[in-house]
């Protein structure tokens, strides 16, 4: 079930184990959108991308679409960075946002979450510089998430 609330999600109110997740892009690029928000809170996250991207594996996780890195950023608090972009921007009318490979990173997540009881925390993912439409990444959250709380944090 999706809960929308105005708030930030670095600082999800919530009780309980809680998994941050965001869209991340295949080129290794770190600096716009919601991973500043990240980054102001957490410096683990960027760094733990950066040298996922750099070196191309992490934990035996290969750095490519489809595939997420999760990060504990304080005892009860996880983040994973889903690579679900590819490249930048939006070429040709095609956005960068890839919906079958943000799909295999929410069902990831959604192992993560039932692993440890957790709620399952984010912005909403994959529309802003990835260039999605909220109406079908919505849709993905309800299948992949199913039984899961789900809360989607906008900005006052």
């Amino acid at each position: 079930m999706i809960h929308y609330c105005i708030g930030d999600a670095t600082c999800p109110d919530i009780p309980g184990p809680k998994l941050i997740v965001h869209v991340c892009n295949n080129m290794g690029a770190w600096g716009k959108g919601f991973v500043l928000a990240l980054s102001r809170r957490w410096r683990l996250p960027e760094e733990c991308f950066r040298k996922w991207s750099s070196v191309g594996v992490y934990n035996n996780i290969l750095y490519t679409l489809g595939n997420s890195q999760l990060i504990q950023v304080e005892s009860t608090i996880y983040v994973l960075n889903m690579i679900a972009q590819d490249g930048l921007y939006t070429r040709k009318g095609i956005i960068p946002l890839r919906y079958s490979y943000l799909q295999r990173c929410l069902e990831t997540a959604a192992v993560h979450a039932k692993q440890m009881h957790a709620t399952v925390h984010m912005p909403r993912i994959g529309c802003g510089l990835a260039g999605g439409k909220w109406s079908i990444v919505e849709e993905l959250i309800e299948y992949c998430l199913s039984g899961i709380s789900v809360y989607v944090w906008d900005l006052k």
